[in-house]
């Protein structure tokens, strides 16, 4: 990894060490998803550092080896454009970004949700709904089921962060072009990061409740990282960083 600049190696070291660990831990009844995994911030389980952990843990192989492909591919090429604190204020801002966006899709999607409910059946979810999925189980109501799940699930990767870099890959390489499985043709970067967008912006709106996919946090990735960029363009008019 000598190559590779060092925030970019010490994000791929941090991820796989921790994916290693939950692996390990698991055997021993611990579940470093659950204390290190985002939480709604309504949950006994939330806390604010989660904001930070939850980017660092991954659920399966594809999940950590698809992430960090992109951060080690795009990622190093923003962190040699930037430099490396630059790079990680951004990576830590677009995943902290994309957890605090999920949260607040998640927060209207409950309140829509406990319209449905009687105040009691609501109280109920709030207070023994971690237990029942805890059990493996849920309720056989389905707006109290889908409330529980909303309210008790856990968001971990670093899904919203690798957003952010494709945004930054984008904005600062458009006309790059990408060769994209399984497109018979290349794509140039502004036109891939823009559809991927849209095809997130949609498969949130859809919300599908068996894809178990943050589309919302990666949208969020994409948002605080746009507004990031043209903050630090601005700031940067005529002092030498590079912009296309």
């Amino acid at each position: 990894m000598n190559s590779i600049p060092v925030v970019t190696k010490n994000i791929l070291i941090i991820n796989i060490l921790l994916f290693l660990a939950s692996l390990l831990v698991v055997r021993y009844g611990i579940d470093l998803d659950s204390y290190l995994g985002l939480h709604y911030f309504q949950s006994d389980s939330f806390n604010v550092a989660q904001l930070i952990t939850y980017m660092f843990m991954h659920g399966g192989f594809g999940h950590i080896f698809f992430n960090m492909f992109a951060v080690w591919m795009f990622g190093a090429l923003l962190e040699r454009t930037w430099g490396p604190q630059r790079y990680l204020s951004y990576y830590l801002i677009c995943g902290i970004g994309a957890g605090l966006i999920q949260m607040g899709v998640a927060y209207l999607r409950i309140r829509s949700i406990e319209r449905g409910l009687s105040p009691d059946l609501v109280s109920l979810v709030y207070n023994e709904g971690a237990g029942v999925l805890a059990s493996h189980q849920n309720y056989t109501n389905l707006r109290m089921a889908e409330l529980n799940i909303m309210i008790n699930s856990t968001t971990i990767g670093a899904s919203g962060a690798v957003f952010g870099i494709l945004l930054g890959f984008g904005m600062l390489f458009p006309n790059e072009r990408l060769f994209i499985f399984p497109l018979p043709l290349p794509i140039k970067a502004k036109y891939f990061v823009a559809g991927y967008a849209l095809i997130e912006l949609y498969s949130g709106v859809v919300n599908n409740p068996g894809d178990n996919v943050a589309h919302f946090a990666h949208l969020g990735g994409m948002i605080f990282g746009l507004i990031l960029i043209l903050y630090w363009r601005k700031k940067d008019r005529g002092h030498g960083y590079y912009y296309r």
